[in-house]
């Protein structure tokens, strides 16, 4: 049989769940009236609940008690800057890591690590790996690198357009630089690269933004350079867009691993082997045998970097922090290495895309306020100390996972903490 298991396992699951009569009307369009849920931009207790009278009978009282509580409900209009169509907030579970130490460039000190996750065991894991970390002396840390990237494009009839564009391009910047800076006060571009595919031109925008993780300002600036471009570029073009999808916004791409598109941060540590033996419960040889073998692995599978789960740090950390939370699938690229020192394990990670802000964005939010204000890094003049908090988290989880897989702890730890209790 040349048709892969696979392909006839699907037919058959398929072929199980199909009726004649009833399959093709099921999936035919369908014509049944329906009301629209009219998109508000307001948050208020009014607003609200008109919302949660168009959900019933779907939704009951007690799914509306649930999420929409009394105290949520007074400060629904706190909400409205961040939220669409607003009905309330989702709790979820939040702990603690700590202390975590931090001899760092921008972050420097003992900091407690508010991760907000449904996953057992992965505070647990993670608290264990800044155990270690803290017991060999804590974690150097430092933002090697930043820039926000926009990628707008430009297309053109020709590839000489192209080229004629470009020059023009070179010839102005300073007067595209001018208008994309007049429209932030935190935010300057430091960077603009012209990227030539036939007749297309991507321009690589690339900006500080200051403590904000800077999304929404690089567009807006963007957008400004891109106008006066419109109004003033001689060279004739067919259309142009805001972004190219050549940035890699909430995307893992190569051009982020190679440049990054946020803060790069590196973070550090030198285990000695008492410590490894002590607090993870394996050897300095164990786990260096085993990070041969998942190095190998990453570049097997075509992995963008080589790390075991940054994401899951990450997207904890973003969550209860008040970051954008889709910006994981960015972020969480870049390289762990364990290296030999002697007698001692060498212990670092690189993220070239971590993007975080300690202003801005959902930070201003009740509990993710609370949370920034625990790790003593809300508001202005903790953007960078907030990338390095991120980074050395990543490289608590790389250690502790490493640890348990190579220790062969890692099934027992996740039935102990999660499925057996």
């Amino acid at each position: 049989m040349i048709i892969p298991f696979h392909v006839r396992e699907m037919l058959r699951r398929i072929k199980a769940r199909y009726d004649v009569e009833r399959t093709p009307k099921q999936m035919a369009p369908s014509e049944e009236e329906f009301s629209i849920l009219r998109p508000s931009r307001k948050a208020d207790p009014k607003t609200l609940a008109r919302l949660w009278d168009q959900l019933k009978p779907r939704a009951s009282d007690a799914d509306q008690a649930q999420i929409a509580d009394p105290k949520t409900v007074e400060a629904s209009e706190t909400y409205g800057a961040n939220i669409e169509n607003f009905i309330g907030t989702v709790k979820l579970p939040v702990g603690i890591v700590g202390p975590l130490r931090l001899n760092g460039m921008n972050a420097n000190g003992d900091f407690y690590v508010p991760l907000a996750t449904t996953e057992a065991a992965l505070v647990a894991s993670y608290a264990r790996g800044a155990y270690a970390a803290g017991r060999s002396g804590g974690i150097s840390t430092a933002v090697l690198y930043e820039g926000v990237l926009r990628t707008p494009a430009f297309v053109f009839e020709s590839l000489l357009q192209a080229g004629q564009f470009v020059d023009w391009v070179v010839s102005n910047v300073d007067g595209l630089k001018a208008a994309a800076d007049a429209t932030t006060r935190h935010g300057e571009l430091v960077s603009l690269e012209p990227f030539i595919d036939t007749n297309v031109v991507f321009l690589i925008c690339r900006y500080t933004t200051g403590d904000a993780a800077g999304q929404n300002m690089v567009t807006i600036a963007t957008d400004a350079l891109c106008r006066t471009i419109v109004g003033d570029c001689p060279v004739p073009f067919e259309n142009w867009y805001i972004e190219g999808n050549f940035s890699g916004d909430k995307k893992a791409s190569a051009l982020g691993l190679v440049t990054g598109r946020g803060r790069k941060v590196s973070a550090s540590v030198t285990l000695p082997a008492d410590i490894v033996s002590k607090t993870l419960g394996t050897t300095v040889d164990a786990m260096l045998a085993y990070g041969r073998v998942a190095n190998l692995g990453s570049h097997l599978s075509g992995q963008l970097g080589a790390q075991a789960h940054y994401a899951n740090g990450l997207a904890a950390f973003y969550i209860a922090t008040g970051q954008d939370a889709a910006c994981v699938a960015e972020s969480a690229m870049g390289v762990t290495r364990m290296e030999p020192k002697g007698d001692d394990l060498f212990c670092s990670v690189t993220l070239p895309n971590v993007l975080v802000g300690s202003v801005g964005g959902g930070t201003g939010l009740p509990s993710q306020t609370a949370a920034l204000n625990i790790l003593g890094l809300k508001g202005a003049g903790h953007g960078t100390a907030l990338a390095e908090v991120a980074a050395a988290i990543c490289l608590c989880g790389e250690i502790s996972i490493v640890a348990a897989i190579a220790a062969g702890h890692f099934t027992r730890a996740h039935e102990s903490l999660a499925r057996k209790r």
